[in-house]
């Protein structure tokens, strides 16, 4: 019986792309955007394994005409809202890192800073992956619009969109905790 190949694919394919070298050029982006997304900093190491897996999948769906960042972005909020939706159906409560060193302030004055930085967390952890990355690219990390939008192929008027969507989004749950 002889075989035949499927008329749909052609003959000659495009060299496969080299995820070593992707990962190379991409691994701190990645790790970057996982921790900006969400991600626990415990679980950081096997959801960035888990991209470079994918990244493998669909090795031969990238097309090397666009830029490699946009595309590791596009995985890493895939893989993000999957980590979240596993968190939340097994309601896991993650915990803060542990303090490194005991603090040498009163301890109302350390348990009210705690209770803040939990609060500031959990508010940012109910932002969408999206608005929560560009508001703390923005915000925490002090880029600016026109590098986040280079950096993850999006348009500016979207960064600055998300970015709006996020502070308005972090200001009416900060008034609605003063009630």
């Amino acid at each position: 019986m002889a075989r035949t190949l499927p008329t749909d694919r052609p003959l000659l394919a495009a060299p496969a792309l080299d995820v070593e070298s992707v990962y190379d050029a991409t691994a701190d982006f990645a790790w970057r955007s996982l921790h900006r997304l969400g991600v626990d900093d415990r679980d950081l190491p096997d959801l960035l394994q888990e991209v470079y897996v994918v990244v493998h999948r669909r090795r031969d769906d990238y097309d090397p005409s666009r830029p490699l960042h946009p595309w590791i972005w596009g995985i890493c909020v895939g893989l993000t809202r999957n980590y979240r939706r596993r968190a939340a159906r097994s309601r896991e409560r993650l915990m803060g890192a542990l303090p490194e060193r005991a603090s040498l302030d009163r301890p109302d004055t350390d348990l009210e800073r705690r209770r803040r930085r939990e609060r500031g967390a959990r508010l940012l952890e109910a932002l969408e992956p999206e608005k929560r990355a560009v508001f703390i690219m923005f915000e925490v990390e002090g880029m600016s619009g026109r590098q986040i939008a280079e950096l993850l192929g999006l348009p500016l008027g979207t960064v600055h969109s998300r970015l709006h969507a996020a502070r308005r989004e972090l200001a009416a749950a900060l008034e609605e905790g003063e009630r």
